[in-house]
């Protein structure tokens, strides 16, 4: 007996587990606030230059009149707007002012001093420290800088978890995450700023993906897609909550504190989240994990008998002391392994660029409702709004349609609505935020299509090496994001149309992607190597003298076994099928968190 059938005797989804599960969700919410948060503290107003005949410190946005803004500032490139970041170089005397035609025999001069428009944004970073013209790259490289900060916390806490247990990572986390978030809020200057941002990025991880494991381990093998779905609900309201926060909270350094002190209710969870019983039992701390168990039973009113936990035990340690038997004669998987062969090379290079262009196009779109225009905060209440129908989607689909209809057909309808915008006249806003958010919707469901589709596609000895490879591509394409959008200053639809290509590319190489809903659990190289591409691997591997290594067995497979070894593999997996197959992959934390 295993750790998962006695989750199904102590019901798979029962009152214990949807408490804790509902607690743990609920860190999700602030995760997001975090994520979410750069939208609106680097949120850049329009401004423009103060002339020579202001007075810096008192100066207001609308004390130049309109009709006098071409006496002052050249147009852009595109001649649409005024390039508020430099003026002629006249002297403006009242006559120059009242005239109607601009001197431009000087040229212009570059500004040392900017006045903001507060009628949308009382004030943030970017007003603070003039992150504008010269230093506008700044903004961008915070959020990057964010997102870098992710990737190095699911590195640094996951494995911490693992080392020392769920429980303390998760509370070390969340106050370091409380005490750099208050700091982020009071930093007198942009480094201090941005290096908080980074750790709060990281700490996202820590509070956040190590909560999932937690609950999901918890969860028996039936429930796993539901609460990985539902979980991501949780997120999407953290979105929208966000909103409230801004509506109410005008100044950027107060918003900041206002998003990170709800942290504070969650340290109350020190007595009532239980530390995972699957990581107590590896770590052979059999007492700890059948008082969390029995717990757990007696909350569900079940009963579990003394025996069944001994044999729930014995199996768990065997289970455990196989592979250290085994470890010293196995060589450990890399992701060379996936990129060996030919058919598993092509397959994982066109997983990883799913994985950029979801996490890229994902958080693009969310971190562009600004510079849609119209109303920013309707704009991004929406874009979180939309994913909640797209996880609903998943929901009902995931498990009846098949992983690449699905995520080809999003990201198709994705690359098509956000395409759509390059021919969408200027004054017809609406129509261009209706196609931001249709990309948004459809991003969003393909997003939480990859991640299942893609540990499906990797072989289980390299499947956690794959997906840790896939994870840090998408990081890549999050760190990124932030850049794409700083082209939207050139012309507005200029991000979203490079979202569109990518998420349209993307669909469009995934069809090149074997299904894999109802397939066999591909456990070997071989099995890898051969889904999708059957006769035709095997004849490569024969005709180029290619060996195959079996990780588990630790042998070099001599070239007339692969198929024999192949076929039994394949035996084997059929015998397990879809329900194994589901069992192993929903209880990896989604990494788009």
């Amino acid at each position: 007996m295993g750790y998962d059938e006695v989750l199904t005797h102590l019901g798979d989804f029962g009152r214990y587990q949807k408490i804790i599960y509902f607690l743990i969700c609920l860190t999700s919410i602030t995760c997001a606030f975090h994520k979410l948060a750069g939208v609106f503290l680097l949120a850049k107003p329009d401004f423009r230059c103060v002339l020579p005949f202001e007075n810096a410190s008192d100066v207001q946005y609308n004390d130049l009149p309109p009709d006098q803004w071409h006496l002052a500032y050249p147009k852009d490139l595109l001649g649409v707007k005024y390039e508020t970041c430099s003026y002629y170089d006249i002297n403006y005397t009242e006559e120059y002012l009242s005239g109607s035609e601009a001197y431009t025999a000087n040229g212009t001069t570059q500004c040392s001093h900017y006045v903001y428009d507060k009628t949308k944004y009382l004030n943030s970073a970017v007003t603070e420290w003039d992150m504008v013209c010269s230093r506008n790259f700044l903004r961008a490289t915070s959020d990057a800088l964010f997102m870098l900060g992710v990737l190095v916390g699911s590195i640094v806490f996951g494995q911490l978890s693992d080392k020392y247990g769920r429980k303390p990572i998760f509370f070390a986390s969340l106050v370091i995450q409380v005490v750099f978030g208050v700091l982020a809020g009071v930093a007198p200057e942009y480094l201090t700023y941005t290096t908080s941002r980074f750790i709060i990025g990281a700490t996202t991880s820590g509070v956040f993906l190590v909560a999932y494991v937690i609950a999901m381990e918890m969860v028996g093998p039936s429930m796993r897609l539901f609460a990985g779905i539902f979980v991501m609900m949780f997120f999407s309201v953290g979105f929208m909550l966000t909103a409230a926060f801004v509506y109410f909270v005008h100044d950027w350094r107060w918003l900041q504190i206002a998003l990170t002190l709800p942290g504070l209710l969650f340290m109350c969870y020190y007595w009532i989240i239980p530390e995972s019983a699957r990581w107590l039992l590896s770590k052979n701390r059999k007492e700890a994990a059948i008082a969390n168990i029995q717990k757990a039973a007696r909350f569900n009113k079940v009963d579990i008998s003394a025996d069944m936990l001994n044999q729930l035990l014995d199996d768990n340690a065997n289970e455990q002391k196989k592979p250290e038997t085994e470890a010293d004669d196995t060589k450990q998987p890399s992701v060379w392994d996936l990129l060996r062969y030919p058919n598993l090379r092509r397959k994982t290079l066109l997983i990883f660029f799913d994985w950029f262009v979801n996490s890229g196009t994902y958080y693009g779109l969310s971190w562009n409702t600004n510079d849609l225009g119209s109303n920013a905060l309707l704009n991004f209440v929406i874009s979180g709004a939309v994913e909640i129908p797209a996880y609903l989607f998943l929901l009902f689909t995931l498990n009846r349609w098949g992983r690449r209809t699905i995520l080809c057909g999003c990201m198709l309808v994705a690359g098509v609505g956000l395409l759509i915008t390059i021919a969408i006249p200027s004054n017809m806003n609406w129509m261009l935020i209706t196609c931001a958010m249709i990309g948004k919707l459809a991003i969003t469901a393909s997003y939480g299509t990859i991640y299942i589709f893609s540990a499906e596609q990797f072989p289980t000895v390299v499947r956690n090496v794959g997906l840790g490879a896939a994870s840090m591509v998408a990081r890549i394409g999050g760190i990124l994001a932030p850049f794409f959008n700083m082209l939207g200053e050139i012309w507005k639809p200029l991000p979203l149309i490079i979202f569109g290509a990518m998420a349209f590319v993307g669909g469009l190489l995934s069809l090149l992607l074997p299904e894999t809903h109802n397939k066999p659990t591909l456990e070997t190289i071989a099995d890898g190597e051969e889904f999708g591409k059957a006769t035709k691997a095997q004849q490569y591997l024969v005709e180029e003298g290619k060996e195959m290594k079996n990780f588990e067995k630790a042998e070099t497979l001599p070239l007339n076994a692969v198929a024999s070894i192949t076929s039994k593999s394949e035996e084997a997996a059929n015998s397990e099928n879809n329900h194994h197959q589901q069992q192993q992959q929903k209880e990896q934390p989604n990494e788009k968190y």
